[in-house]
């Protein structure tokens, strides 16, 4: 499971209301000027538009280091978007800020629980079968848990086998948000077609490696085939954030950690971290470490 973005909110414009002298005919009308005046990004805070219907919202993520800009303003003027940045966000104490914790059992339905696996779990190197029956209730039921699961962590992404299912099965909703289930992605049995050949580095972490963290490379853009609960076939192309997502729950469906692709002086750092798992574990015998 991929680390949460952080969600910040601020005001990227004001609009002033100016009125025109009259001029010296006095059956001259009063015009009206509208002026859009830029305010600089000086801060996180939100601040309100006198005239402005909704706020706007700015989120930054603190996985790669990068700036999206959504705006919800009148349709009557047009919005001047700031130069993108390449801010790394360290504030914490914003409230909006959802750290990932970890839920332990819980109950994602009557009869049923789901728990994250900690490495160095079997489950997380073992191969990962592909669906073979779709439109089965049980198929759905299950993506409807892993969801549950996922937000009950603060997460943004999670794979089968992170809850002990070795099946080629991922869900994630890039604004971590059981509100926004719009936003919400079950992929089965998915498969990268197309990567962009320049990779980006960012920092990630995973819940089920808690306490460890370090900078990941990956592809900017990813256009992947995969099949949707009810068993049809469709491809879709990821990029920013999601495709950062995207590839780090890709990678358990493969057997792979997000510490097999940190570099030497990241490993270094998470050394004593990783062995304090490792000796913590009391679960079945690891495949492999």
């Amino acid at each position: 499971m991929l680390r949460k973005s952080i969600l910040k909110m601020n005001s990227s414009c004001s609009m002033t209301l100016l009125k025109k002298s009259p001029t010296n005919s006095l059956s001259s009308p009063p015009l009206f000027f509208f002026f859009l005046h830029p305010i600089p990004y000086t801060s996180a805070l939100h601040t309100k538009s006198k005239y402005s219907t909704k706020p706007s919202l700015t989120f930054h993520h603190s996985q790669r280091r990068s700036l999206f800009k959504i705006s919800f303003l009148p349709q009557f003027f047009k919005q001047q978007t700031p130069s993108q940045t390449t801010t790394k966000m360290t504030n914490t104490s914003d409230t909006s800020i959802k750290e990932e914790i970890d839920p332990g059992i819980v109950q994602v339905s009557e009869n049923e629980t789901l728990e994250i696996v900690k490495y160095p779990h079997p489950s997380l190197r073992s191969p990962n079968a592909l669906v073979t029956e779709f439109n089965g209730a049980e198929l759905k039921l299950f993506i409807k848990q892993m969801f549950k699961m996922m937000y009950a962590s603060n997460g943004v992404g999670l794979a089968a086998p992170q809850v002990g299912i070795n099946k080629r099965i991922l869900v994630f909703n890039p604004k971590g948000d059981s509100k926004a289930f719009l936003q919400e992605v079950a992929l089965i049995n998915p498969k990268i077609i197309r990567k962009s050949p320049k990779l980006e580095d960012g920092p990630e972490g995973c819940l089920s490696f808690p306490n460890i963290g370090g900078e990941i490379s990956r592809h900017v853009w990813v256009e992947v085939e995969a099949f949707r609960a009810n068993g049809k076939k469709f491809k879709v192309k990821y990029t920013g954030w999601e495709a950062v997502i995207f590839q780090h729950e890709y990678d358990h469906l493969d057997g792979i950690v997000f510490i097999d692709r940190m570099n030497e002086k990241d490993k270094k750092q998470n050394e004593n971290q990783l062995k304090t798992l490792i000796e913590s574990y009391n679960g079945p015998t690891p495949i492999a470490l």
